[in-house]
């Protein structure tokens, strides 16, 4: 078998020969982060439930890699809180009872408020053009209704706005409570009105960074984030 048709290669979407690739060593440099993102896609869209075992030898079969990269991306999803060790009961997917949820939810609100009020001070005008343009293509998904490369986005340019602020400290805590919510946020994104309406408050956060109204998005940051546990509180 040459490297191009190896399993890992297929998984990385190598077809060709790998001299046809110019980025390939880049690609198979990483592909336990192209595994950690087909789990993480798994478990945000629930096909991997809160408190399911993880499969090592079936993962592995159905993603068509071996078991270095997948225990790669395990270790990986583990270290964003997505996936816990249980003695006894091997790896599962984190599960989050209502009180974790909603105390994650108000911390991380108040963490995008204040990134809200600093990105207008601090952002550059290209990364908010940046910013606006991934709006656009989030908006885009939205009309095909193509959810999880929409939500995809969504979370991006939650991210970008706290990138924006150039906090570290706060870029690193903000990471460490959105990756741990995914699953959840995706919810809240389910059903034709919660989608419309979180839609509609992303249209007001790009409409007040572009005014460079930190108190506005710091606002419209906040009831969206309020919203979110409106919009997912049932399926606790």
């Amino acid at each position: 078998m040459n490297e191009a048709s190896s399993p890992e290669a297929a998984a990385a979407g190598l077809t060709a020969p790998l001299s046809e690739h110019s980025a390939v060593r880049i690609e198979r440099q990483s592909l336990h982060d192209l595994v950690a993102n087909r789990l993480r896609d798994l478990i945000i869209e629930g096909v991997l439930t809160p408190g399911m075992r993880l499969n090592e030898s079936r993962l592995c079969e159905e993603l068509g890699v071996s078991r270095t990269p997948l225990r790669e991306a395990v270790k990986t999803l583990a270290s964003e809180g997505l996936i816990e060790p249980r003695p006894g009961r091997g790896t599962v997917v984190r599960s989050f009872n209502a009180k974790d949820a909603r105390d994650m939810l108000e911390v991380l609100t108040e963490l995008e408020a204040m990134a809200g009020r600093l990105a207008c001070e601090q952002a550059s005008d290209a990364q908010i053009a940046e910013i606006s343009a991934v709006h656009d293509r989030m908006v885009g998904f939205y009309r095909s209704k193509e959810r999880l490369s929409y939500y995809k986005l969504n979370q991006a340019i939650h991210s970008m706005i706290v990138a924006a602020t150039g906090n570290e400290t706060l870029i690193e805590m903000h990471g460490m409570l959105q990756s741990r919510m995914k699953r959840l946020r995706f919810i809240g994104n389910s059903g034709t009105e919660k989608w419309k309406a979180a839609l509609a408050e992303h249209d007001e956060m790009i409409a007040a960074l572009k005014r460079r109204d930190g108190a506005a998005l710091a606002e419209v940051l906040q009831r969206h984030l309020r919203n979110t546990w409106v919009r997912v509180a049932d399926s606790f």
